[in-house]
């Protein structure tokens, strides 16, 4: 569910940079658990050297089963959005992806790493192509500059660049009953308004904003205004809070999704669902004052928060999630994906690293963390 990805560094698709040692080779399990071809594996591996350091440290937690067609999933959707957001022909490069699309679906993939690495996937898993056309939707809305009006049209666009993601990744943990989908979408949209609660301040001086603008008119804001020169105050505060209660509202109705999960992929969606709250609890311990600075989640408390997402979730057995109306903004998702036909993973090929305990994950987990803070004050 975007894992979606954790932590985005922009209320989009994620990025940032960081190198991984030490975990099993993606090659080796997206060849053996995807019907993805060595090389192409490999590409892929050297392609996400430079891709979401978060990415990394929340999948560590998945199954190799399930990591490996996480990857090749995240590996398209990144270049995606790199190339309607970087575009000069942002249309023509929308169009193109969706052409692109059409290959992949077709049998017939583009010689892309990406596109190649896609294809195995969206066959074994049965991943409607109304789910990527809804994330290149969003990507393309991005690109738009496009504003909202209502809570319900946030959530709108949080449908598609991350509750699609929600719903791929349920597929691939072969999760597919219409209540659990619901539940996975409406966490990947509750991640996008924690988000873009983290992220007014940067997004507003590149001149994006995703608050609501009937919310910023009824506390007293004009939007174009502020824009011209963003600044804190009560007004701003109340409405990203206003956000946060919203996300965490869908948190709360996303754990029954989670505990319907396969038993041995939990651990890793608790913890980006843990993770993702506890940074909108850091927006809120500094006031929501989310324009002078950004909300940081320590790796300290990362690692603790991965070992609490383990003590209920990892043991405790499947359960039905309890029937419930999904948000209105992921119903198109929904029904795109409920129920459709996939394919079990095979079992763990001979030859195959062997799969960590989760003790080990946390441990590596940890490293990874220090290293990354590491990096982020060199960086600084």
């Amino acid at each position: 569910m975007q894992l979606s990805t954790p932590q985005f560094s922009s209320p989009k698709f994620p990025t940032g940079h960081v190198t991984t040692t030490g975990d099993e080779p993606i090659a080796s399990t997206l060849s053996n658990d995807a019907g993805m071809p060595i090389d192409d594996a490999k590409a892929l591996r050297t392609l996400m050297q430079g891709g979401s350091k978060t990415f990394f440290a929340a999948s560590l937690l998945l199954p190799p089963r399930v990591r490996a067609p996480a990857t090749a999933l995240y590996a398209f959707c990144r270049l995606a959005d790199d190339a309607i957001d970087d575009g000069v022909d942002k249309p023509g490069a929308y169009r193109d992806l969706q052409r692109r699309l059409d290959a992949i679906y077709a049998g017939r993939p583009e010689p892309v790493d990406a596109d190649r690495a896609l294809l195995p996937v969206v066959r074994r898993y049965g991943i409607p192509r109304e789910l990527l056309d809804g994330l290149l939707e969003g990507f393309f809305w991005d690109a738009e500059g496009r504003r909202y009006e209502t809570l319900a049209d946030v959530q709108s666009y949080g449908a598609r660049v991350a509750g699609t993601v929600g719903a791929m990744m349920a597929l691939i943990m072969d999760t597919r009953s219409a209540d659990a989908l619901a539940r996975a979408c409406e966490l990947g949209v509750a991640m996008q308004l924690t988000n873009i609660a983290r992220d007014v301040g940067e997004d507003a001086r590149e001149g994006r904003l995703y608050l609501p603008l009937q919310w910023l008119r009824e506390a007293g804001i004009d939007a174009e205004t502020w824009l011209r020169s963003p600044v804190f105050n009560e007004g701003i505060a109340s409405v990203i809070e206003r956000l946060l209660k919203a996300a965490d509202d869908l948190y709360q109705r996303s754990q029954a999704g989670i505990a319907a999960l396969p038993r041995d992929c939990r651990p890793a969606i608790r913890s980006a669902q843990l993770v993702y709250a506890e940074i909108g609890e850091e927006v809120r311990r500094h006031g929501c004052d989310s324009i002078s600075r950004r909300a940081v989640v320590s790796g300290r408390r990362k690692l603790m928060l991965i070992s609490r997402a383990s003590s209920v979730f990892l043991m405790a057995p499947p359960v039905a999630v309890p029937a419930a109306d999904p948000l209105p903004a992921i119903a198109f998702l929904v029904d795109a994906a409920a129920e459709t036909p996939g394919v079990r993973p095979s079992i763990r090929a001979a030859g195959t690293p062997r799969r960590r305990s989760f003790d080990e994950k946390v441990v590596w987990a940890a490293d990874l963390f220090e290293r990354l803070a590491e990096q982020d004050r060199l960086a600084r």
